[in-house]
């Protein structure tokens, strides 16, 4: 699933497209997570795109009234193509078009998600997630708050959505692993100096990702074609039974609220 280093990954790759028109925008497959309503392709037609950016794992194309919102979901990706290009992959969903190139939207599972929102920040999927963890707000005393009263595990409580959007599973056991914090303690456990070493340690993790262009696992890659590295230098997760980087000692698999969970016990407490 892209994770927030792939989706700001492809929001970089996209944002060229800045102060270009979008001449219109042709859905092919409207059944996607959510049906695509047909107001996309209406009210889009040659309107000028002011910005890109990117809530959570949402990419925020800013038009004149509207806004575009798209999820990339399970397996979605964006990829850039000239208008003169012909081909056509299977489950090519949806294609943004402008004056010699276009956006088209892949998606094989289907999970992935095309909105139009006068304010995304209101949107019943946008208005309820929690803070940026690369933003400011995201400390150590918002943590500390968070976690002060949660019988979560911190790995839990790290991921949900509601608290801080965008560590999914293979960051947050790498952020942890860097943080040295075992992700089966009770968050109501964690001290704030615990609180304060996470905290850089997810900025620090995510910060990587992206500059390394997110992480591929199976067949991610930038809206611009370009391959993510950072699988390359993973430190605990996908290595179970492998050494430790650290201390030799074993890479631990395990389970914490059905997701696989990777940790070294030797070095994280």
């Amino acid at each position: 699933m892209p994770e927030l280093p792939e989706v700001e990954t492809t929001v970089r790759a996209i944002n060229k497209f800045e102060n270009s028109t979008l001449k219109e925008v042709i859905v092919h497959n409207k059944n996607l997570r959510w049906k695509v309503d047909k107001k996309v392709e209406i009210f889009t037609k040659n309107k000028l795109i002011h910005k890109i950016s990117r809530r959570a794992k949402y990419i925020l194309i800013y038009l004149d009234e509207y806004c575009l919102m798209i999820h990339l979901g399970m397996s979605g990706k964006l990829r850039i193509q000239n208008n003169n290009d012909n081909y056509f992959k299977k489950h090519d969903h949806a294609e943004f078009i402008f004056k010699d190139e276009k956006i088209v939207f892949n998606d094989t599972r289907r999970f992935g998600s095309i909105h139009l929102s006068k304010n995304p920040n209101k949107h019943r999927l946008i208005k309820n997630l929690g803070i940026e963890p690369l933003s400011n707000s995201f400390n150590k005393s918002y943590l500390a708050n968070v976690c002060k009263n949660s019988n979560l595990s911190i790995k839990k409580l790290i991921m949900d959505q509601k608290n801080v959007v965008g560590v999914g599973n293979i960051y947050a056991s790498e952020s942890l692993f860097l943080a040295k914090i075992n992700p089966k303690r009770l968050s109501k456990d964690i001290s704030i100096k615990d609180c304060e070493c996470l905290v850089k340690s997810i900025k620090t993790i995510l910060k990587y990702a992206i500059k390394k262009g997110g992480t591929t696992l199976k067949d991610f890659y930038s809206a611009d074609g370009s391959e993510g590295y950072f699988s390359l230098e993973l430190n605990v997760y996908g290595r179970d039974s492998m050494q430790c980087k650290n201390c030799n000692s074993k890479i631990v698999k395990t389970i914490i609220g059905q997701r696989a969970t990777y940790l070294c016990t030797n070095c994280q407490s």
